[in-house]
């Protein structure tokens, strides 16, 4: 632990404490010597105006009196690669969507650790499996607009039927989804809930009108309570039973916030799954092949079967 960073565990240390801290407990967590941790001490009086007071012989604290705090931006070392590992991650998540708006932030952090530890960033990787290429042209404007509550029109190419439309839209919230980006948002002309792929968002123009907001409840309800990303509210259960096989990394696996699984006597698991529309949800039962098996409800199996039968008949 070098010198910044003892001066900043001690800040803390005080700032967490109303009573004295005895200077045998500020070596233990500066891990260094009474010599040491009094030099510290003297250090911040002197330089920083830190207010410490010494309570003959019953340890040290901050003057309640007066209010202080660090000058600038003070992370220990630990701290400041946890926020680089974050930063890198934040590169792989918006595809550099990001970079201008902490590019600044990140510079300063750089300069504090040195160039081998920097190097070793570049170790840290995150696959995007299912994210699609097209770009995101109106990240930052519609993060801006979730932010800030800002009514938008956006133009939106439909997937289904790549048709253009204009719609007048309340941005709730921004969802990152299996590698994609998506807007939840109050739709002014369905009047409804909506989710929108950003990479299918064309333009983007603020309006003068107030942006409608809904609350969580709300949103989690009508856009949450069901399997994936479109689904809406949930209307069925999926019963799925996962093979002995299977079954040991399914019980670790997140499906839904409303999942319920157990174990079956054959070393089998039962995983329980609210959803609504059944298209994403077979598309994920459909990878585990032989390993899983649809119980419930009788036209999920049926519908999960057909979309298997037809895969193998091409292989006939």
């Amino acid at each position: 632990m070098d010198k910044f960073d003892r001066i900043y565990e001690l800040h803390k240390t005080l700032k967490a404490h109303r009573y004295p801290v005895s200077l045998q407990s500020i070596c233990d967590e500066l891990e260094c010597s009474p010599a040491t941790s009094k030099r510290i001490i003297q250090q911040m009086r002197l330089f920083l105006d830190a207010p410490i007071i010494n309570a003959k012989g019953k340890g040290y604290y901050y003057d309640s009196n007066i209010s202080f705090e660090l000058p600038g931006m003070w992370f220990n070392s630990s701290e400041l690669y946890a926020l680089l590992t974050i930063d890198a991650m934040l590169k792989e998540l918006s595809n550099g969507l990001l970079g201008d708006a902490i590019g600044p932030m990140r510079n300063r952090i750089e300069k504090l650790i040195p160039q081998s530890d920097q190097d070793g960033l570049s170790r840290i990787r995150l696959l995007e499996v299912t994210s699609r290429l097209s770009t995101c042209n109106y990240f930052a404007d519609v993060a801006e607009a979730v932010i800030k509550r800002i009514r938008l029109c956006i133009q939106y190419k439909g997937r289904g039927n790549n048709k253009m439309r204009d719609r007048s839209v309340s941005p709730q919230r921004l969802t990152h989804y299996r590698d994609n980006w998506y807007l939840d948002a109050f739709c002014h002309e369905s009047n409804s809930l909506r989710t929108f792929s950003l990479e299918r968002i064309t333009s983007v123009e603020v309006l003068a009108e107030p942006c409608k907001n809904i609350s969580d409840d709300i949103l989690n309800k009508e856009l949450a309570s069901s399997y994936g990303i479109f689904a809406g509210k949930s209307t069925d259960i999926a019963v799925l039973h996962f093979n002995a096989f299977r079954a040991s990394w399914i019980a670790e696996e997140s499906w839904h916030p409303k999942q319920e699984g157990k174990w079956l006597n054959d070393n089998c698991y039962e995983l329980r799954v609210p959803y609504s529309a059944p298209t994403e949800l077979i598309l994920d039962i459909c990878r585990y092949g032989p390993d899983v098996e649809v119980i419930e409800p009788k036209s999920l199996r049926r519908a999960t079967a057909e979309r298997l039968e037809n895969a193998a008949s091409q292989y006939d």
